[in-house]
């Protein structure tokens, strides 16, 4: 009898806390159709909103640009019955938003965190301006200057790679290339720590960034995915986890590394000596107004972010300009020659040299319009907000940032689809609107490492385009771009090279 009257108790606190559960499900969706009325947009499927339209992934960005031209300037994407999102495509929607320090969103961003951590990237409040201004010495002028040759060194094993390789086969697939590349250059530069990671073609690493990727933007489109509980008993999570353990077991090797020799007193002499700290060196020594540093969870957390953040969309920038030079011969050729006039007989890449790279530079920032690493951003806003047109959303609403979607609006962009590096001349970047270009982003969370990576970009592109002639692989198919948070070709990028003598 008692154990009867216990199974009818549980059995009533169940069906109460599904009652519960439905009740608040249904009054939030109540609350989204009403905050979202004055945005048009997709009909959204009863169930799954708009999720099964945007697959598979290699339709996104052509679904996408059509909403972006039925319903201009901002259109709500249902990701299931009770989880919305506005996308934003005009650059003046983008203004409004990015000028504020805005939470990121509570859809995407908390899948990265097992993974991540509470990082730069995920951070918001205090803690977030704390670690901002923590973390900008580690990109100062002086500190940047000396990355060149390291830069230098690890493109070169690169192109030293596709010299052999190229006797071998017709074409070189970018992104494995590339990637082991980065990923070298941000270990030297950014933790001083020497590796060989180009020479391994299984680098684990690399294999779990790529995993982690897929897998996080892969839950967005789960009904089991929008919940912790149902989505660790997936086989997609069993994956994450795995990868998170690779990823983590990488970055604290080189954390107990650096913390054994700050350890030993001769080599803390000689890190406190060096005029400027490298990014490990400051997150290790930083002390606030109490001397208390960052706890071993914070530093283990701006690591991982600044290891995926540092080499994953740096890799992917880099790939895609190479493609839009082999798509485009001629642009090819002129940069090849402004690089030629400016090292003369010099075979090496120097400091002074990035800032002649004045037409190299027109064509980087192209190829950043067409194919941005980070196709989008999204934000959890903290306070109402209203845009330039009077509509206005409420606390509370997830926004996104379409960067991919705005650059390439008609009603912004001339022929948007065309590779045109006169784009971002001087006189035509101020005659356009400040935000029609955020392949960095924009405002107070923009991202703290751009000029990091346009260096590594420029430095790539020189020494690559003086190895090299590249022309597409017209026996692949052309590279089909997926968002996985940072922008990646689903069938990947297939260049050919031939030497030049």
């Amino acid at each position: 009898m008692d154990l009867a009257r216990l199974w009818h108790l549980a059995a009533a606190f169940c069906l109460t806390w599904l009652l519960l559960k439905a009740l608040q499900l249904h009054r939030r969706r109540k609350e989204l159709l009403k905050s979202l009325s004055s945005f048009p947009g997709p009909p959204a499927h009863w169930l799954y909103g708009n999720m099964f339209e945007l697959l598979p992934y290699s339709v996104v960005f052509k679904k996408t640009e059509q909403w972006m031209l039925l319903y201009p300037y901002a259109f709500p994407l249902w990701f299931g019955r009770y989880f919305a999102s506005v996308t934003i495509t005009h650059p003046d929607y983008a203004k409004t938003l990015l000028a504020r320090a805005d939470p990121k969103d509570r859809l995407t961003y908390p899948s990265m965190i097992p993974w991540i951590g509470k990082g730069l990237l995920v951070l918001d409040g205090p803690k977030w301006a704390q670690h901002r201004k923590l973390l900008t010495p580690g990109f100062h002028y002086n500190i940047l200057k000396p990355y060149v040759t390291l830069m230098a060194e690890s493109t070169k094993v690169m192109l030293d790679k596709w010299e052999q390789l190229i006797i071998q086969q017709n074409s070189v697939e970018l992104f494995e290339h590339v990637s082991l590349m980065t990923l070298e250059i941000i270990m030297k530069c950014a933790f001083s720590y020497n590796t060989n990671c180009q020479l391994d073609r299984e680098n684990s690493y690399v294999k779990a960034v790529f995993e982690l990727c897929s897998l996080v933007f892969e839950k967005l489109f789960s009904i089991f995915g929008h919940h912790d509980v149902t989505y660790w008993f997936t086989p997609q999570a069993y994956r994450f986890r795995k990868a998170c353990k690779v990823a983590h077991r990488h970055t604290e090797k080189i954390i107990k590394e650096r913390k054994e020799s700050l350890g030993d007193e001769e080599e803390l002499q000689k890190i406190q000596q060096k005029r400027y700290l490298d990014f490990l060196d400051i997150i290790l020594c930083a002390k606030d107004e109490n001397g208390i540093g960052l706890s071993d969870e914070d530093i283990r957390a701006e690591v991982d972010t600044f290891m995926f953040a540092g080499h994953d969309t740096t890799a992917s920038g880099i790939s895609w300009m190479l493609y839009c030079l082999a798509m485009n011969p001629e642009h090819q050729g002129r940069c090849r020659e402004e690089i030629k006039s400016i090292l003369g007989d010099r075979g090496t890449i120097e400091w002074d040299d990035l800032s002649k790279m004045t037409y190299c530079t027109l064509c980087i920032k192209e190829s950043l319009r067409l194919y941005p690493p980070v196709p989008g951003v999204s934000r959890e806003i903290a306070k109402p907000i209203t845009f330039f047109d009077g509509k206005i959303l409420p606390e509370g609403t997830m926004i996104g940032v379409a960067i991919q979607l705005i650059h390439r609006n008609p009603n912004i962009w001339i022929d948007p689809e065309v590779f045109d590096p006169q784009r971002f001349t001087p006189e035509n970047v101020s005659s356009r609107n400040s935000h029609a270009f955020l392949p960095f982003s924009a405002g107070p969370r923009n991202c703290i490492g751009q000029q990091f990576a346009m260096n590594e970009m420029k430095i790539a592109l020189a020494m690559t385009l003086l190895r090299f002639e590249i022309s597409p692989d017209a026996l692949k198919p052309p590279p089909v771009p997926i968002p996985q948070i940072v922008l990646r070709s689903q069938n990947g990028i297939h260049l050919c090279l031939k030497k030049i003598m």
